[in-house]
């Protein structure tokens, strides 16, 4: 079975396929996939930098609490039927800039039984703003941004509405794809990392494929930081996530991530 739909904002086609390779689906949208979803099993995460995001997740707070998260970027709710299947009970808020996907993702591939999602259709910032307030134990940001990109969603200013989303314990992630070379990348975690010096935090951790970082090659790489990574122990945490993967993995402290945005210019 394939389904598509044209969206309307973006205006391109997005198709949910079989997957080529296992008994999952496969979100495409103009062409390149975007999502993959196991509706059999939605704690497996194919993707590498969406299995970090959920190990950063697991780690922030003890096994099955709920929490509340804020989702800016819809895809195939990869992450929401994670959170669903992990923390029973969580509520789950998604904001999608294209009307059409949620609801087509929905129909084609049901959420798990029992899970609390609100869809809101509109521009990631102008929605965050309408939920002003330190509402959510969780933000993941997961739009495509880049030069000439959705600047408005990347800066130091737009990371510190992020973190001002969050309770005192919570925790923000940023995907940033990028080219070889990563140069996005760089600026991009020195802009977190002021907004977490203007927010009372110590900074943002970073997690990659060690080989992408050692090489600067395409790719993903996570940017993590809230009240929620504050320890007294940051090597236990930094163990716990290399250990989590997947491998070869790169975790990298707030020190180690300036160190890298600096290096990277």
């Amino acid at each position: 079975m394939t389904s598509t739909v044209h969206l309307g904002e973006s205006g391109e086609q997005a198709r949910i396929v079989p997957d080529e390779h296992d008994d999952g689906w496969v979100l495409e949208i103009g062409g390149a996939v975007q999502s993959h979803v196991d509706l059999a099993n939605p704690r497996r995460i194919r993707f590498e930098y969406l299995r970090r995001m959920a190990n950063v997740l697991d780690a922030a707070w003890p096994a099955d609490r709920p929490i509340r998260i804020l989702h800016l970027g819809a895809g195939a709710l990869t992450l929401p039927r994670y959170v669903q299947a992990k923390r029973p009970g969580s509520a789950q808020t998604v904001v999608d800039l294209d009307r059409e996907l949620p609801s087509f993702v929905l129909s084609a591939l049901p959420l798990p039984a029992g899970t609390d999602l609100t869809v809101m259709i509109g521009d990631a910032r102008e929605e965050l703003r309408s939920l002003a307030g330190p509402h959510f134990d969780a933000v993941v940001l997961d739009i495509y941004t880049g030069v000439d990109v959705a600047e408005h969603l990347t800066g130091q200013d737009f990371y510190g509405e992020l973190l001002a989303s969050l309770t005192r314990d919570g925790v923000l992630l940023v995907n940033i794809g990028d080219d070889a070379g990563l140069h996005f990348l760089g600026p991009q975690a020195s802009a977190l990392e002021l907004a977490c010096a203007g927010s009372g935090l110590s900074g943002a951790w970073a997690l990659a494929d060690a080989t992408l970082l050692e090489r600067a090659q395409t790719g993903n790489v996570v940017l993590a930081a809230g009240g929620a990574l504050a320890t007294d122990d940051p090597e236990a945490l930094r163990s716990a996530l290399l250990a989590a993967g997947p491998h070869p993995a790169a975790v990298l402290d707030p020190a180690q991530t300036a160190a890298l945005a600096a290096r990277l210019g």
